[in-house]
């Protein structure tokens, strides 16, 4: 059986920890990413070993943006501060983007609670979530997490917590996200109605 050389075998393991990325194909990126040229992947490299420095977490909302600057959400003037949308992370942000049902803020929580794994919400964005709370600006919270087991037991953390605001109304999206799915994968159409019959978690 061949082996591969020991740097060949660092970048597959490196490949596997990305998401829906098992080890074929994490062993077919890695052979793909062989096949170019040596300036191609110092190129490559280069854009990567970079991100650090030129990419940071909006220190409004924890979402991508340039090093030193805030996100282009933040910094629009036609959203609706109201309006905040509590997602896990980037992807279901982009995902609740793409219904083009939203046009209100966010706030990337960085994960869920989950304490089959030891995660308690420790790691979580709740000081970003609390500071948008006692704004005064927010009228609406609206969490956007997971319908799995994960999401669900992060969603009734974070309304509890909500509870000391009561003049904000919190709620979650409903219509057409199936029980256990996770809210990354599912289509634009059925994000959007989910959002138009969304449910108040408070009263």
């Amino acid at each position: 059986m061949l082996h591969y050389p020991e740097a060949v075998d660092q970048l597959i393991d490196e490949l596997r920890t990305l998401p829906g990325v098992g080890r074929r194909a994490a062993e077919r990126m890695a052979l793909a990413l062989l096949e170019r040229d040596d300036a191609s992947l110092m190129t490559l490299g280069g854009i990567i070993s970079a991100i650090p420095e030129k990419v940071w977490r909006c220190p409004e909302c924890g979402v991508m943006a340039d090093k030193g600057e805030t996100c282009e959400i933040c910094s629009s003037p036609r959203r609706d501060r109201t309006l905040l949308c509590v997602v896990e992370n980037m992807s279901q942000l982009l995902a609740v983007e793409s219904s083009c049902q939203y046009n209100g803020t966010y706030l990337v929580l960085g994960g869920h609670i989950s304490p089959i794994d030891d995660e308690l919400g420790t790691k979580l964005n709740l000081e970003g979530l609390k500071r948008k709370a006692s704004s005064g600006t927010v009228k609406e919270i609206i969490l956007a997490l997971s319908s799995d087991v994960e999401g669900r037991a992060t969603a009734a953390f974070l309304a509890e917590m909500l509870a000391e605001y009561p003049d904000i109304r919190v709620s979650r999206p409903a219509l057409g996200l199936p029980a256990g799915a996770n809210l990354s994968y599912a289509n634009a159409a059925t994000i959007g109605a989910a959002l138009r019959g969304r449910t108040v978690e408070n009263s």
